[in-house]
């Protein structure tokens, strides 16, 4: 059994070093750490090379001659990676020692899972600990209601919570990740969560296994939340289905919600790719979903949702667009 990571960096200087430590520091050792620049222009490679010659079997550091950008970039050092399985890393966050080991153990014993996922802490730029609710908080609070849970459609239809900097890979399940299409707006990390979920191979634990930076060059945000009751509710509305629909601002609520979805899908749906049928099929899903709670919408509140509609219909908002 190997194990790979697969980093990429981009003007990294100021937190790689810890990163590299936390993964040379893991209980369970991994065999190889692929690392892909994107053209940094600070003291990112110098950094890479002091680290390469120290663990000379260990890192490998390819510098890209164009800029690929962070989907492109991740695409390039998950198929450079050799290992039988594959941990993401961003350039600036720091791993709990037990990580590699508690992953791999999971592996091991769901053969089932392909993908695995895990929650985090936030940290700021001096790797202080926030107390923050995160959106890997949200298969947790779903228990807590007893909601039923499923990945591929909440994050289809609701929005992706899988982040990709926690993510690993089981390595033959590469081939229904790889390629990930450039789409705008659209992360590997989503891409890769998708597939796995669509497949019923997708697993996010509760257990906090890294520490997540925030700070202002930050590429993805909406990660972190105060940590209130209010946020927790907020949260649950967000992620939910269908979720309280005798209300009439969680109706228009889940519109829009569907809105956005719709507009993700249909831009997946006419990408040429193996999971094309999938995004056909989801597109449909979320059509038929939106129709679903305009006749709930029409039946509980007829007068505003009458109004609703004459007023989107005016301003383009909660319309599908072909």
């Amino acid at each position: 059994m190997t194990i790979s990571v697969a980093l990429c960096t981009y003007n990294g200087e100021l937190f790689l070093e810890e990163q590299l430590d936390s993964i040379l520091n893991q209980t369970l050792k991994v065999d190889e750490i692929i690392i892909c620049d994107d053209g940094s222009t600070d003291k990112t490679i110098s950094i890479i090379d002091n680290y390469a010659m120290k663990n000379p079997s260990l890192i490998t550091l390819f510098q890209n001659e164009i800029n690929l950008k962070s989907v492109k970039n991740f695409e390039k050092a998950i198929s450079l990676c050799t290992g039988d399985y594959i941990f993401l890393s961003d350039q600036d966050d720091i791993w709990v020692n037990t990580k590699v080991a508690t992953y791999i153990d999971l592996f091991l014993n769901k053969k089932d899972i392909n993908v695995i996922a895990s929650n985090g802490f936030c940290i700021n730029n001096k790797s202080q600990v926030i107390e923050k609710h995160a959106i890997w908080d949200i298969p947790q609070f779903f228990e807590e209601k007893k909601i039923p849970f499923d990945y591929f459609k909440i994050i289809t239809h609701a929005g992706n919570f899988a982040t990709g900097a926690s993510m690993a890979i089981r390595a033959s399940f590469i081939n229904e990740i790889l390629p990930i299409p450039l789409v705008k707006d659209f992360h590997h990390d989503e891409w890769i969560a998708i597939i796995a979920a669509s497949k019923d191979a997708f697993l996010l634990i509760p257990n906090k296994l890294f520490y997540y930076r925030i700070h202002e060059n930050q590429q993805v945000g909406g990660v972190f939340f105060d940590k209130t009751d209010i946020t927790k509710i907020k949260l649950l509305e967000t992620y939910s289905i269908n979720y309280n629909l005798h209300k009439f601002k969680n109706c228009k609520s889940q519109l829009k919600k569907l809105t956005f979805s719709h507009e993700k899908a249909l831009k997946l749906a006419k990408v040429d790719t193996k999971h094309k049928p999938l995004f056909e099929q989801n597109l449909l899903a979320i059509v038929d979903n939106f129709i679903n709670i305009k006749k709930i919408m029409s039946k509980k509140f007829p007068v505003r949702s009458f109004l609703l509609n004459r007023i989107d219909s005016i301003s383009g908002k909660r319309q599908l667009k072909v």
